[in-house]
């Protein structure tokens, strides 16, 4: 007889607490179910049961074998729902979490080719600046700048941008154009207010290491649009992700502060939670991103 059919009638047995309805769980006859059991435990050479007129309840031997039988059986449901699902066409809700930047200015513009392409999946994009709980918010993935805050989580990166300290030219006539990090104390500054670090930039410096810009801003929103239309207002001078401020850049709204700065690369990724296989309206969306971006960053935005 098949080894797996005889641990799924002795494991459904012990889960039912009884032949007659571990018959009618497995769909099959109750006499069925006894002679796979009889034929595990000859195979085996150990009595799995003890049978009462009563009662159906496992031996120490049966209880300790019901575990690894139990985990086995899981297993390979798991890996015949992992073929269907990578058979099966993407469908369904698509819950996404974004960056309200990224979304706004670059998933929005790509995601009716998203939709055509795949026509039975619905997506629901969320656009906000605050970290999300993506399981217990109820979120299939979601698209993230920069270090990877939750290593649990799995992640691919989709393109890679920069960020630069960018001001007007009309600022940097009016107030002078900074040489080196330090003279950003005597600047005006612009600030995300939602990060959590506060009105604090951590730039790379020439000597390779980290500097932290604490100097108080001029102005703090949680928008980086707006920060980059105060910018090009001539307000003050912005710390912005290449992505946002690329255009701006290439038309002489904005400049870089200071040019000799290293790079300061960041990877952009989609992030969705850990298991054994990926949904395929995830795995269909991430592979379109991948696509979609695969000529951008980090300046090239």
């Amino acid at each position: 007889m098949d080894r797996l059919t005889e641990m799924e009638a002795f494991a459904t047995v012990v889960d039912q607490g009884g032949f007659t309805d571990a018959a009618k769980k497995m769909g099959i006859s109750k006499s069925a179910v006894s002679k796979h059991v009889s034929s595990l435990e000859a195979r085996l050479g150990a009595r799995l049961l003890n049978r009462t007129t009563r009662r159906v309840s496992p031996t120490e031997i049966g209880l300790a074998y019901y575990d690894r039988a139990r985990r086995v059986l899981n297993d390979a449901g798991e890996a015949d729902a992992l073929v269907t699902s990578m058979q099966s066409a993407p469908s369904g809700l698509l819950r996404i979490s974004v960056n309200t930047d990224f979304g706004v200015n670059h998933l929005s513009p790509v995601l009716g080719k998203f939709l055509q392409d795949f026509p039975e999946v619905n997506v629901n994009m969320v656009l906000n600046n605050r970290y999300v709980e993506l399981i217990s918010e109820g979120f299939d993935m979601a698209i993230r700048v920069g270090e990877m805050e939750d290593s649990s989580l799995r992640a691919r990166k989709i393109a890679e941008t920069t960020r630069r300290m960018v001001g007007s030219p009309a600022y940097f006539q009016k107030y002078g154009r900074p040489m080196r990090i330090d003279d950003l104390n005597e600047h005006k500054l612009l600030h995300y207010s939602s990060q959590s670090s506060g009105n604090v930039w951590k730039v790379p410096a020439p000597s390779g290491e980290v500097r932290q810009v604490r100097t108080a801003g001029w102005l703090s929103v949680n928008d980086g649009q707006s920060l980059l239309n105060a910018a090009i207002a001539g307000l003050g001078i912005a710390y912005l992700p290449s992505f946002l401020y690329a255009d701006a850049m290439e038309q002489g709204l904005v400049e870089d502060a200071i040019p000799d700065l290293p790079q300061d690369v960041q990877g952009i990724y989609a992030v969705y939670p850990p298991g054994r296989f990926t949904q395929p309206k995830v795995r269909a969306f991430i592979d379109f991103l991948v696509t979609a971006f695969n000529e951008k960053g980090p300046d090239n935005w």
